[in-house]
């Protein structure tokens, strides 16, 4: 696919890497992405169901539907995006999500907002999470981790303003102008630059990519897996059970958290100020990556984040105070905020660039799966011991058990070549 006029213009005059002009346009997409974001369908479940009479678990089923659905397609768009890259994924995940948020104020039944809240998160699942991350390890590869930082904050910025755009926009208790200012920040914020200034990766306009010098802590050939090769490797199931194992945790914890912290003594807000410094301190562990050496192995960031997640699960159990669901959550959320920016970044540096979409598309449905299943346990857990102390203790041992797979994940030996 030939690259868009404007990068082939821009790329050979600018003074600086063309690759922080493709960082930007993942930042905007990343934050485009959030709008069938949890935190966003919150804001729209007491005015919709007001209003249809549907129950909250006919409402949160789409999400869990969504996933679904991209745990099937991610497979087929690994491929695609290794051959034509992630601009045709990325722009079209940002069409798709824009319409059918904004096409979501038209909503008349249920089976209507199943149709386009679906799609939605279908697309934030699957071609988002591919996208994204398929752009940023094709430009860089010394400066991944600080590259991945950033984009990683840029997706938790959508998280935090999306919300509050969608309640400021509810005139009254409108909901329908809501999902229209959802939609239409998407398609703004998103397309254009990604369809202007997007590139497949840096050869396809003459440039290289920000290889490490050879001497510098690491060789200067980076992997070159196909999706094959890669499954024949330890890395690629120890890295696939990890994700099996953190995931769970990370959607089973969050979605209860403000429950939990209540049927402990805490006041709503006290709840809500714990979830607050839960969502800062990921942030914090977001950008606090991209400052780590380059030279320090992946597997070590994994398996500091997951022990922080364990902890943090652990010490949710017995919170009695808000300093101490502050701390619980705030732990919690540096592990979260540390799987979420180390986990992308180590299927590229395990494996390399050329065919990261094949082998990530793999991998992906097990990440979208995992997620689903943790509400699930959570909730069956709760509802059989009438308290949250039994799903906590669960996901608190996944977390221990990611920690030692972490251990073990060292990188492939050696990559066979590709033609």
């Amino acid at each position: 696919m030939k690259p868009p006029l404007l990068p082939r213009l821009l790329a050979p005059r600018l003074p600086f890497f063309y690759g922080w002009v493709v960082l930007g346009c993942i930042c905007l997409a990343g934050f485009a992405r959030q709008g069938p974001a949890v935190a966003v369908l919150s804001i729209f479940v007491a005015p919709m169901t007001h209003e249809f009479g549907w129950s909250r678990t006919q409402m949160g089923g789409a999400v869990s539907l969504g996933g679904l659905l991209a745990a099937v397609l991610s497979p087929m768009i690994g491929p695609m995006l290794d051959r034509r890259g992630a601009r045709l994924v990325l722009c079209a995940a940002v069409l798709g999500t824009g319409l059918a948020t904004m096409a979501l104020s038209l909503t008349q039944s249920l089976a209507m907002f199943y149709l386009l809240f679906c799609f939605a998160r279908m697309n934030w699942a699957g071609p988002f999470e591919l996208g994204l991350y398929g752009a940023l390890n094709n430009w860089f590869v010394a400066r991944r981790m600080r590259a991945t930082s950033i984009a990683t904050l840029a997706q938790m910025s959508g998280l935090v303003a999306l919300p509050l755009l969608a309640q400021l926009s509810m005139h009254g208790g409108d909901w329908r102008s809501g999902w229209l200012a959802v939609g239409a920040t998407v398609l703004i914020v998103g397309f254009l630059p990604c369809w202007l200034l997007l590139v497949r990766r840096p050869e396809d306009i003459g440039l290289q990519p920000d290889l490490p010098a050879a001497g510098a802590g690491r060789a200067a050939a980076e992997p070159r897996f196909d999706r094959s090769g890669a499954m024949r490797t330890p890395a690629f199931w120890l890295l696939s059970l990890y994700t099996v194992l953190v995931y769970p945790v990370q959607a089973g914890v969050s979605l209860y958290q403000a429950p939990h912290l209540i049927e402990r003594g805490l006041s709503p807000i006290g709840a809500a100020t714990a979830i607050s410094v839960f969502s800062s301190m990921s942030a914090v562990a977001s950008f606090g990556i991209g400052f780590l050496p380059r030279r320090w192995p992946v597997r070590h960031g994994l398996l500091l984040a997951a022990l922080l997640l364990g902890a943090g699960t652990f010490a949710l159990i017995g919170v009695g105070s808000l300093p101490a669901a502050c701390v619980a959550a705030g732990t919690f959320g540096l592990g979260i905020g540390g799987i979420m920016t180390l986990l992308p970044m180590a299927w590229a540096d395990y494996f390399g660039r050329e065919s990261y979409g094949a082998i990530r598309g793999v991998a992906l449905p097990l990440q979208v799966l995992a997620q689903a299943s943790g509400p699930l346990l959570s909730g069956a857990l709760r509802d059989w011991s009438g308290d949250y102390t039994w799903s906590l203790t669960v996901f608190g041992i996944l977390a221990a058990l990611a920690a030692v797979t972490a251990s073990a994940a060292r990188a492939p030996a050696a990559a066979p070549q590709l033609p």
